[in-house]
């Protein structure tokens, strides 16, 4: 995946691309390599938090701004770990379950592209005023 102007920092960083191509939720898809990997060659924890709050945070912001841009901040995020994040391709993906004006509450799933759930995770995110 290749790096564009649009690209937050963190996701020229670590290196996942963003795709908010259906407009209700977002996905954070990562090829994994050495870079992401911890000692015991997995998917490092936090790496795994970073693509879970990324997709999560996006997802939130779409219900104000259908580019995915409206601020928002995170409140708390709880990940649950379940497998191993092997080297390959990953997708994080978050979706709507609640909220009212100014606090919306996501989960998600991180997921291996041979359909391995390696985390999941809830997140509570409050709008924030757009900078003009």
């Amino acid at each position: 995946m290749t790096p564009t102007d649009d690209d937050s920092g963190a996701q020229r960083l670590i290196g996942f691309a963003l795709d908010i191509s259906d407009g209700a939720r977002a996905r954070c898809i990562l090829d994994l390599d050495d870079r992401h990997l911890n000692r015991m060659g997995i998917l490092h924890g936090g790496i795994a938090a970073t693509l879970l709050d990324s997709a999560l945070g996006v997802t939130a912001s779409l219900t104000n701004d259908p580019s995915g841009r409206h601020p928002v901040s995170t409140v708390s995020l709880n990940v649950n770990y379940l497998a191993p994040g092997r080297p390959g391709r990953v997708t994080a993906t978050g979706r709507l379950t609640g909220g009212g004006r100014s606090t919306l509450f996501v989960e998600g799933d991180l997921r291996h592209e041979d359909g391995t759930l390696i985390a999941t995770a809830t997140g509570v995110f409050r709008k924030l005023k757009a900078s003009a």
